[in-house]
């Protein structure tokens, strides 16, 4: 009744699918064998000419021909069971980029913002700012600051276009800037949702596990920092355990906490430690950023923050905070014509307080509901911005930072997925370079989602390999393969197929695309259940990176130091 089709090819290589032809009575059907997820079963799918079909599910299935062999199922089991958190390169975009203002429009925003520059100003409420703006030459009349154009571009001229993040693991040092992205997890959530689904206060141990997720995640490249508040500890400590944490659990490139002055400088010192004084004076290595307070103001808090990083040649993220309507004006251009005014006025102070320290156009983009007041995320105005601010940030020559997986949904559900998928596709298009909350946000950023944290760092693991561009590389070998197969015939056994099947084409693992029968049998679970199935996994197999004892202890001891210097108080240390 049925007929071998073999593999379709000519290379006499083992088969390992099989395709058979049933014929019987007025209906063909032809039934489709391959290897199901595991690898040691066989999933039969039998289809009629009418489109009907039933899949029937082998165990203990072995490659058609195949000999038996010790081990040999239990070997494939645990190949294909493994997971691969080798981090990834910085992505090298190959892809051309969306870019929707001309040359007259891009200039056109860049006098706009020079114009609020030099006739509008600057507050910069800091008595320190204020004096060193006016020894560099700018005009400042009680807290605010003109500054002329001319001076504005004399300064950013000395911001590097390009550096390296390095890591404790030199492995995972960073060529940063021009066509490189890094993707860096969310920070900031007072709320997590955690391994069992449910919304809470996260302590310590949450953000320690948090860390080891983003270090086990190949396209993540940073553990960023509080990614979300421990808040089992006080307020005034919290953050050097952050910083600790960040160090203990990856040896990727990190963030430091910038939420007040002698904060930075812990973290400051904590690299110190970590890497050595002299090092950090040639080495970026700790990432920090400044909140603007949009219209037009930076705060005390902020500058003496910058300062800390910048005295050090660490680089900040100079970031206008943008409520599109609210703080800006209700209108895409007019915004990103202030919002570019901002974060010139911070890039150039970061000169002012170093030349040539590393720095990098940052921005955190929201629009907000004219109805109720409250942010929007993934909203096309937000990605028309995107594609704006990259343009200017290559016009200044500077590297620029995004925010990504946004949302305001308060579960992991189809409207966090769209959002999300929205700004992704956005920022990757634009050009950014540090893509920074590019896993776990959710709920406006109000609490983080470890469910969500896996499959946004798959996502960008998927982005990541659309803008690395279209391989060349097997293009003849793949075309003989054509030749070989001829009409009619199938590719599944063909030499090249099996030599290129894993890099072809992205296969996402916490995405379920087989068909329902199998999902039903697996348990019929959702996305949001595999990703914590798949989180408790990546936990349970995670192996910490070797610190130096030595230098782990010497981090302690200053955080002990530190701890009895610093009075246990809910309020950040402005002081001590």
């Amino acid at each position: 009744m049925g007929k071998h089709m073999g593999t379709g090819g000519k290379t006499g290589h083992q088969p390992r699918f099989t395709l058979i032809l049933l014929r019987g009575g007025s209906r063909a059907a032809h039934a489709l064998l391959f290897p199901n997820d595991n690898g040691a079963t066989l999933a039969l799918q039998l289809c009629r000419s009418d489109s009907k079909c039933i899949q029937i599910v082998f165990r203990e299935y072995m490659p058609m021909g195949a000999s038996p062999r010790r081990g040999g199922r239990a070997a494939m089991r645990a190949s294909r069971s493994k997971t691969n958190t080798q981090m990834l390169p910085a992505l090298n975009r190959a892809l051309p980029l969306t870019e929707p203002m001309d040359e007259g429009q891009i200039r056109r925003i860049d006098e706009a913002s020079m114009a609020i520059l030099e006739e509008v100003g600057v507050e910069f409420r800091d008595d320190i700012a204020l004096a060193q703006w006016r020894e560099a030459g700018a005009r400042v009349e009680d807290t605010r600051v003109y500054l002329d154009r001319g001076l504005v571009r004399e300064l950013i001229s000395t911001i590097p276009s390009s550096f390296t993040l390095h890591a404790r693991n030199h492995d995972n040092d960073l060529p940063f800037g021009g066509n490189r992205s890094i993707f860096v997890p969310m920070t900031g959530a007072p709320f997590v949702r955690d391994l069992e689904d449910q919304r809470r206060w996260p302590t310590i141990a949450d953000l320690n596990d948090l860390h080891k997720l983003a270090h086990m995640s190949p396209a993540l490249h940073s553990s960023a920092h509080h990614i979300v508040e421990p808040m089992d500890l006080a307020v005034s400590h919290r953050h050097l355990h952050i910083t600790y944490s960040s160090i203990k659990h990856s040896d990727k490139t990190f963030m430091g906490m910038t939420t007040s002055g002698k904060n930075a400088e812990d973290v400051i010192e904590m690299a110190k430690i970590l890497f050595g004084a002299q090092y950090l004076e040639t080495h970026p290595v700790v990432t920090g950023n400044i909140n603007g307070n949009s219209p037009l103001v930076w705060d005390e808090t902020m500058l003496s923050a910058m300062r800390a990083f910048s005295s050090h040649n660490q680089p900040v993220l100079c970031s206008p905070f943008v409520l599109g309507g609210a703080n800006t004006p209700a209108s895409v251009a007019p915004s990103v014509a202030q919002l570019n005014a901002e974060a010139l006025s911070a890039l150039a102070y970061t000169q002012v307080v170093r030349k040539g320290a590393p720095a990098i156009y940052g921005h955190y983009l929201s629009t907000v509901s004219m109805q109720s007041g409250a942010p929007m995320a993934g909203t096309p105005e937000i990605s028309l911005m995107n594609f704006m601010i990259g343009q200017m940030a290559r016009f200044y020559d500077v590297p620029w930072r995004t925010s990504n997986t946004l949302g305001g949904a308060k579960t992991f559900d189809a409207q966090a997925g769209y959002e999300s998928a929205t700004t992704l596709m956005a920022v990757v298009m634009a050009g950014a370079n540090y893509i920074w909350h590019s896993a776990g946000w959710n709920e406006a950023g109000m609490h983080c989602s470890m469910a969500k944290f896996v499959v946004d760092a798959e996502q960008c693991a998927m982005a990541y390999r659309m803008a690395e561009g279209v391989r060349w590389d097997d293009f003849d070998e793949a075309l003989a393969a054509v030749r070989d197969i001829g009409p009619g015939g199938h590719y599944l056994g063909h030499a090249h197929t099996l030599a290129n099947f894993q890099r072809a084409f992205f296969d996402p693992k916490l995405f379920d695309n087989n068909s329902i029968e199998q999902w039903q049998a697996a348990g019929a679970l959702d996305v949001n259940d595999r990703a914590l199935r798949h989180a408790k996994q990546l936990l349970n197999e995670y192996q910490a990176p070797a610190l130096n004892p030595a230098i782990d202890e010497a981090l302690l001891d200053y955080i002990a130091r530190r701890e009895r210097e610093i009075p246990a108080e809910d309020a950040l240390n402005q002081e001590y």
